[in-house]
C-alpha cells in the first residue's frame, strides 16, 4: 500500500477535484468531485489497494450541507469566542461555516489522511484557519463548547459509538448539533429539530435529486 498524505494528497485532490460552491451553500468554495465512480477508481490506484472506503471528502453531503447552511444562517452572536469541534469532517465544510461564522477556534475531527488535507486546502480556499486532528477523538475530551457533526449516520456501528459519546457530552453543557437527511442510523429519540433544508442533490450520491437535511439537538 502506498501512502497517501501530505504534498502527494493535496497534488492528488487538486488533480481530481474541481473548485466549486456546495448547492445549498454559494458564498463558499471547495475542491469536490462530480462523479464519484472514477475518484473513487483513482483513490484505489494511488492507494495501489482494492476496497478502500469512498472517498467521502470530494462531496458534499445533505446532511453536511444542511448543518452548514444553519451555522451560517444563525445570528453572529451564536458563534462568537466558540470552540468547535466538526466531527467526521470530510471535506471540512461545517467547520469553514463555523470558522466563518464567527468561531473563535475550530477542531476538524477525520481519521482519512486525504480527507485531511482536502481540509486543510479547503480551509485556504475560504480564508479561514482550522486545527485537524487526524485520529479517532471519539471517547475523549472534545476540548468544545459546541459539536457538530454532519451526515454520520449511515453506518450502525459508527453511528452508535458516536452517540453513546455525545449524549454525555450533551447533558454536561455541550451543544451538539446533527446534520442528518433520513440516513438510517439516526437516533430516533432524544433529538431536537431546529432547522429544515432542502437541499439539491446529484443522482451520483443519493437515490433522488433532492434531499431533506434536517439540523438536530441532540438532547441529554
Amino acid at each position: 500500500m502506498r501512502p497517501l498524505k501530505g504534498a502527494a494528497a493535496a497534488a492528488f485532490i487538486r488533480e481530481h477535484t474541481a473548485i466549486a460552491p456546495p448547492s445549498l451553500l454559494p458564498e463558499l468554495k471547495l475542491h469536490l468531485a462530480t462523479e464519484i465512480t472514477p475518484i473513487w477508481q483513482a483513490t484505489e490506484e494511488a492507494l495501489e489497494q482494492a476496497n478502500v472506503p469512498p472517498p467521502f471528502w470530494a462531496f458534499a453531503w445533505a446532511g453536511g450541507q444542511a448543518l452548514a447552511r444553519h451555522v451560517l444562517d444563525s445570528p453572529r452572536e451564536r458563534w462568537s469566542n466558540r470552540r468547535v469541534l466538526d466531527f467526521g469532517a470530510g471535506s471540512g465544510l461545517v467547520g469553514i461555516a463555523a470558522m466563518k461564522a464567527g468561531a473563535r477556534l475550530v477542531r476538524a475531527a477525520e481519521i482519512d489522511p486525504v480527507a485531511c488535507e482536502a481540509i486543510r486546502l479547503n480551509a485556504e480556499l475560504n480564508g479561514v484557519e482550522i486545527e485537524v486532528a487526524a485520529d479517532d477523538v471519539i471517547g475523549r475530551d472534545p476540548g468544545a463548547d459546541v459539536i457538530l457533526v454532519g451526515d454520520m449516520c449511515y453506518e450502525k456501528p459508527l453511528a452508535e459509538r458516536l452517540v453513546a459519546w455525545l449524549r454525555p457530552l450533551a447533558g454536561c453543557g455541550i451543544d451538539v448539533l446533527m446534520g442528518d437527511p433520513g440516513r438510517t442510523y439516526r437516533p430516533t429519540q432524544g433529538l431536537a429539530e431546529i432547522a429544515r433544508y432542502t437541499v439539491p442533490t446529484s443522482l451520483e450520491l443519493e437515490d433522488r435529486e433532492t434531499r431533506e437535511g434536517i439540523v438536530w439537538r441532540l438532547l441529554p
